[in-house]
């Protein structure tokens, strides 16, 4: 019986981040009949199927997902022991870790959870306002990690060197003056808000708005953005004084305002964790993700409504919390 090698590792790994044979193949310069080939072979070693056909691509089975999980923590490691083998050999020091991220709540937890994954390196942080300007820095090698929300013309990039995951299919919240009508509501339903003016970032931060204007589309009106602000307080001032906004799910109340789901989740923006295949963290991507997922699964009880939500959609979590069983501390 065949056994099972790190080629067959990294083609599991990369049908798992693409979500297309195709691509999957391209990505790692095989061709598709090749790619199969790999893939039937894991499937008898395993023995049983990874990944099931689906209108939106290639998706992981049960056994699937174990599968990947375990296959990326054994690319780490030896990712990992090479790494260091040549960082001695070399005699080099290993210099800063630069981590980029847009506004997030949970960045600062992040900065821990990889101050205790790479100690003895030092950690330097930026925050951008556009998703798009922080991964091209990514790619250039100005950052090693970032942390992003999905934005339109992503799957367009160029991402050589670069490992991107998704961490998470995150709502979008509203925020609403507590003296609202819509404030005692545990849900608002987007309808409502047809009639209010809007804050938002600048538009050229907002890496979603064609998303954004469907979703209010979908519920019967444009969105008249009245306020543009790109920093939380001058964007919770507006909303006290009677404006909305979307918001991140893990925002609290407070100062006169409310923060709440919206019905039937219309806007799920993807966040993702991208890591540098190279540079201070070469080899330790599982790893960086696994801090990711315990610095945002840490900020669950900062909003009871979204641990609610949490609690409801499991789907929309499932990498994350597969990165928490396999890697909790």
């Amino acid at each position: 019986m065949p056994e099972l090698e790190l080629r067959h590792l990294r083609a599991v790994c990369a049908i798992a981040e693409e979500g297309s044979l195709t691509k999957a193949a391209s990505r790692l310069g095989l061709t598709q009949p090749a790619m199969s080939a790999q893939l039937r072979t894991v499937e008898r070693i395993v023995g049983g199927r990874l990944f099931e056909r689906t209108p939106g691509g290639s998706v992981p089975t049960e056994l699937g997902r174990q599968v990947v999980g375990s296959a990326r923590l054994v690319l780490d490691e030896v990712g990992g022991l090479v790494r260091l083998a040549r960082e001695r050999s070399s005699g080099a020091d290993r210099g800063p870790l630069l981590v980029g991220s847009v506004p997030t709540l949970f960045f600062g937890d992040l900065v821990t959870e990889l101050r205790r994954a790479v100690p003895g390196v030092e950690i330097r942080t930026e925050t951008m306002q556009g998703g798009s300007e922080l991964l091209e820095k990514l790619v250039a090698g100005q950052f090693h990690v970032a942390v992003l929300d999905w934005f339109e013309g992503l799957d367009t990039r160029e991402l050589r060197g670069v490992e991107v995951r998704r961490l998470v299919s995150e709502p979008h919240f509203v925020a609403l003056p507590e003296w609202d009508r819509l404030a005692r509501q545990d849900e608002v339903d987007l309808a409502e808000l047809a009639d209010r003016d809007w804050v938002t970032p600048p538009d050229q931060f907002i890496g979603n708005r064609l998303q954004i204007v469907a979703a209010c589309a979908g519920a019967g009106f444009t969105p008249r953005f009245t306020h543009h602000a790109n920093e939380a307080s001058s964007a919770r001032g507006l909303v006290a004084s009677g404006a909305v906004c979307f918001a991140l799910p893990q925002s609290r109340g407070g100062d006169g305002i409310v923060v709440k789901p919206l019905k039937g989740s219309p806007l799920l923006i993807d966040v993702l964790v991208a890591t540098r295949r190279d540079g201070p963290v070469a080899g330790r991507a599982h790893e960086v993700y696994a801090c990711a997922a315990r610095a945002y699964r840490a900020l669950l009880p900062r909003n009871p409504a979204f641990e609610k939500w949490w609690a409801d959609h499991p789907e929309a979590h499932a990498e994350l919390d597969t990165a928490l069983l396999v890697d909790p501390a």
